[in-house]
């Protein structure tokens, strides 16, 4: 442990973040938590990780070393992540020598598709049909049921689009199940949406919540092309929003930034909520906050797990948030000189498609 915890366990400047994985999240979590005082200690298998650029300590080891776990664990103050496909065998021996926040449990209820879904069910909100498949049969079978098109979705490690696959009329499910290597999978009914919005969350350790200016997406090739505040939805179906990412996330008793993914769907002049998915993280729709909003979702993060007040989610501008996707970093040099533009590089090495390299934020008055 490190020497920076008061006696009620709130960290003290001078405190060790410890953070699970080296992206650009954790590269962002990290400046946030220099910015506060604290130390961060990323732990990482990637040897380039970007993280590394600006953290005080750094282990490069597999999730599976628990020599390399047990260190890590002895000289930080808590535990965090940056990604939700941390190994639950990493998380839950970690937990056992630190404190790991968010909690272990609000880790794996994120990891299986099916069980999130269930969480959604038991809440009283609503999600797209869905029915667990395990085999040619169950598919088969769920397809009658749902109906097509459907998503076929393995049940774990998938995001930015990958392990799905669209399953319409005249499509073979079993050439759709080979498409997921036969992975335990859940499909879901397809949803005619008006938009895609999310809500970013903060939840501290005393149970206190607050959210962020619900966010407009859009997505390009399953990945998050633009997100924009303020979003084109009614009054009441922001506040709804909020409302239901806060329920999850004390549901799920959750220290830290959450991101809870939802489709709207518009019928009769009337706007409604589906559930899509939740990330148990700082999220790409919420970089927004960095330069729009009062305190960033990498601060309030950093807040949230170190015990700290959280600080206010108040949105001060209108923002668009542009993902910056491969070669389309390269034009740097122009962003940098546009005006109302803020531009965040990731530090990354090499830019390949598809790949995060960036983003920038477009700044303007607030309207609404």
């Amino acid at each position: 442990m490190g020497d920076g915890v008061l006696v009620d366990g709130v960290l003290a400047p001078g405190a060790t973040i410890g953070i699970l994985g080296g992206g650009q999240l954790g590269r962002m979590l990290a400046t946030a938590a220099a910015e506060l005082g604290f130390r961060c200690h990323v732990f990482s298998p990637d040897g380039e990780s970007p993280a590394f650029d600006v953290a005080a300590a750094r282990t490069i080891s597999s999730y599976e070393s628990q020599q390399a776990l047990a260190a890590f664990a002895g000289s930080v103050d808590v535990v965090t992540y940056e990604f939700e496909n941390v190994p639950a065998e990493t998380a839950e021996f970690l937990s056992g020598q630190a404190m790991v926040l968010p909690g272990v449990g609000a880790l794996a209820a994120s990891q299986d598709r099916l069980t999130e879904k269930e969480l959604m069910r038991s809440l009283g909100l609503e999600v797209a049909p869905f029915a667990a498949i395990d085999s040619l049969d169950d598919l088969v079978a769920a397809l009658e049921r749902v109906g097509r098109p459907a998503i076929l979705k393995t049940r774990r490690f998938g995001y930015d689009g990958k392990g799905q696959v669209k399953i319409g009329p005249g499509d073979d499910p079993a050439a759709a199940l080979a498409a997921i290597n036969h992975h335990p999978a859940v499909l879901e009914g397809f949803v005619t949406f008006t938009r895609e919005v999310s809500a970013i969350v903060v939840r501290g350790r005393r149970g206190e919540t607050a959210c962020y200016d619900i966010t407009e997406n859009v997505h390009r090739n399953h990945i998050l092309a633009t997100s924009t505040v303020p979003a084109a939805i009614q009054p009441e179906t922001a506040e709804e929003a909020k409302g239901v990412g806060m329920r999850i996330a004390e549901a799920l008793d959750y220290v830290g930034v959450l991101a809870v993914e939802m489709f709207l769907v518009e019928e009769g002049g009337r706007e409604r909520l589906i559930v899509n998915e939740i990330a148990p993280r700082v999220h790409n729709s919420g970089h927004w906050t960095q330069d729009g909003a009062l305190a960033s979702q990498f601060e309030n993060h950093i807040r949230a797990v170190a015990g700290w007040p959280l600080a206010s989610t108040a949105r001060h501008s209108d923002a668009v948030m542009t993902n910056l996707i491969g070669a389309e970093a390269d034009d740097w040099h122009a962003l940098a000189a546009e005006p109302g533009a803020r531009l965040h590089l990731y530090g990354k090495a090499e830019s390949r498609p598809g790949r995060k390299m960036g983003h920038v934020n477009r700044i303007t008055p607030k309207r609404g």
